[in-house]
């Protein structure tokens, strides 16, 4: 039998909660609400998503601490799922790392390019050589992200699974937690080509359910305009004044407000991705917990 990512989990069972439960209901809110959130592609919006991430997974602990729901998945038909579940889990921490890496070496070298900004008065070839170093981060970044990127494909075939022997209700129960990580898989992509200084026009995602009113609201780390990305604003600015002969004082204060528009913009997704990291962690422990029964 093959699972049907559509089917209600609210179907009335003696081995599920039914529909009255607060936690099933409060988990599809959240799911249908990142489902339907636009593709936008800026800071503030990647990070709404990642604090609707880190709620979702919060609920899915919540509902894996259910004692139906612990006696359903501990039943020996559902012991391949909750493999596959554990599976998915490893691969979402395996990206939130990644993404944690590459966020930390961006920190660092935006904080070596910044101190030779300050002291570019006084040392015309430090600043070039630390602006070097930070070009070249930015290429092994990308390189990193890139070889990430393509183990996404791989990912997301993998999510659609066959069985038999197992009872609807259950299916249904497995099959949201498998939307759950396939809309992790599309944020986490989206937050990996933003880094990287993706300039492409963002994919509708698979649900693509427009709504204006899900607008993500803007935080600080994000300028006001839609789509800006803060890691490509300091690329281009940086080529520039390489390539330019002499830079005038505007355009190397410019390039420190950028750097620093860039670096509160980290900090930001930084906090995002390692609350999600911790969450994720907290629901694999209960799957390892349900396995292991």
């Amino acid at each position: 039998m093959a699972i049907n990512m559509n089917y209600s989990l609210h179907t009335r069972s003696n081995s599920v909660p039914s529909v009255s439960h607060p936690f099933i209901s409060q988990y599809d809110e959240h799911l249908h609400r990142l489902k339907a959130s636009e593709a936008t592609s800026s800071s503030s919006s990647i990070r709404w998503k990642l604090n609707g991430l880190q709620t979702l997974h919060e609920y899915t602990d919540k509902i894996l601490q259910l004692p139906t729901i612990q006696q359903a998945l501990a039943k020996e038909p559902c012991k391949s799922w909750v493999d596959e579940l554990l599976e998915g889990s490893l691969r979402l921490l395996d990206i939130c790392s990644t993404a944690k890496d590459v966020l930390i070496q961006s920190t660092e070298s935006i904080h070596e390019l910044q101190f030779a900004v300050r002291r570019r008065r006084g040392g015309e070839t430090a600043f070039k050589t630390e602006g070097g170093k930070y070009l070249s981060s930015r290429k092994k970044a990308k390189k990193t992200i890139q070889k990430a990127l393509e183990n996404f494909k791989g990912f997301k075939k993998g999510l659609i699974l066959t069985s038999s022997n197992i009872d609807n209700e259950s299916l249904s129960m497995i099959s949201h937690f498998k939307e759950a990580e396939d809309v992790t898989l599309i944020v986490l992509e989206s937050l990996l080509s933003f880094i990287s200084g993706s300039r492409g026009k963002p994919k509708e995602n698979r649900w693509s359910i427009v709504s204006k009113l899900m607008q993500p609201k803007r935080v600080y780390c994000d300028s006001y305009q839609l789509n800006i990305n803060e890691f490509e604003v300091v690329d281009k600015a940086l080529h520039s004044l390489f390539h330019k002969p002499c830079c005038n004082n505007i355009s190397v204060e410019s390039l420190q407000n950028h750097m620093e528009n860039l670096e509160l913009c980290i900090q930001d997704l930084e906090a995002g991705i390692e609350h999600l990291e911790r969450q994720l962690i907290r629901t694999r422990v209960s799957l390892l917990n349900i396995y292991n029964h």
